[in-house]
C-alpha cells in the first residue's frame, strides 16, 4: 500500500469514524443513528478498498472477508442464549492478524451492523461498529506481537474485552444522563465489571480455540492466491 493510501485509510478509521460517532450523539433524539451507521460503513469500506494492492487477488480477498463477517454474525446468533459470551471479537482479531488492520476494521464494523438487524438497531450500533472496528485495526497493527504465543493472544483477548466494555460504557452514560458525566461513567464502569470479565473470558476461550485452525486456513489462502 502506498504511503498516501495508508495515510488516508488511517485518517478515515482513526479520525473520521470517531468524529462520526461523536457527532451522531446529536442525532440520537431524532433517531437518526442510522445515518451514522451508514457513514461508518462507507468509511470503513473506503479504507478497506484503499488497502488493496493492484493484483488479481482482490476479488479473493473480498470473498474471504465476506466469509469472516458471515462467520462472525452467525457466531453471535448461535451464542445469543449465553449473555455477553460471543465469538465476534475473536473472529475480528483473527481476521486482522492475517489480513491486516483495515480488513479487521471492516469485519468488526459490518459484524455489528449486520447482526444488529437481528439483535436490534439503535444509537448503540455506531458505538459497536466503531469499537469492534478499532479492535480489528489495533490487532492488525500489533499482529506480530499478539500472535507470538498463547499467552500474548490471551492477553490481547483480555484487553479487547476490557476495551469493548469501556467504550460501550460511554454509550450507556450518554443514554442515561443525556450527556457525558464522568462520575456516572465510572459508576457504570464499576457495575459492568462482571460483564467485562465475561467479555474477556469469552475472547480468550474463542481465540485459543479458533486462532490456530482458522489461522492455518487463512494463511493457506494468502499463500495460494498471493493475497
Amino acid at each position: 500500500m502506498s504511503v498516501l493510501k495508508k495515510t488516508i485509510a488511517s485518517i478515515l478509521l482513526l479520525i473520521a469514524v470517531p468524529i462520526t460517532v461523536i457527532l451522531s450523539y446529536t442525532l440520537f433524539s431524532n433517531n437518526r443513528y442510522d445515518i451514522a451507521s451508514l457513514i461508518i460503513a462507507v468509511l470503513s469500506t473506503l479504507a478497506f478498498v484503499l488497502s488493496f494492492e493492484k493484483n488479481a487477488a482482490n476479488g479473493k480477498l473480498v470473498a474471504v472477508i465476506a466469509v469472516m463477517i458471515a462467520l462472525s454474525v452467525a457466531g453471535r446468533f448461535v451464542f445469543s442464549p449465553i449473555p455477553f459470551f460471543k465469538p465476534v471479537t475473536s473472529i475480528v482479531i483473527i481476521t486482522a492478524l492475517y489480513f491486516g488492520g483495515e480488513c479487521g476494521f471492516i469485519t468488526g464494523a459490518f459484524s455489528a451492523l449486520l447482526s444488529n438487524f437481528y439483535f436490534g438497531q439503535g444509537p448503540w450500533t455506531p458505538f459497536q461498529m466503531m469499537v469492534w472496528g478499532l479492535v480489528g485495526l489495533l490487532s492488525g497493527v500489533l499482529a506480530r506481537y499478539i500472535i507470538k504465543n498463547k499467552l500474548t493472544i490471551s492477553l490481547w483477548g483480555i484487553f479487547s474485552g476490557v476495551f469493548y466494555s469501556m467504550v460501550m460504557d460511554i454509550w450507556t452514560t450518554l443514554w442515561a444522563d443525556g450527556g457525558f458525566n464522568v462520575e456516572r461513567y465510572f459508576a457504570f464502569f464499576a457495575t459492568s465489571l462482571p460483564i467485562m470479565a465475561v467479555y474477556a473470558v469469552s475472547n480468550v476461550v474463542f481465540l485459543l480455540l479458533m486462532t490456530k485452525p482458522i489461522g492455518k486456513k487463512l494463511q493457506r489462502i494468502k499463500t495460494k492466491y498471493g493475497i
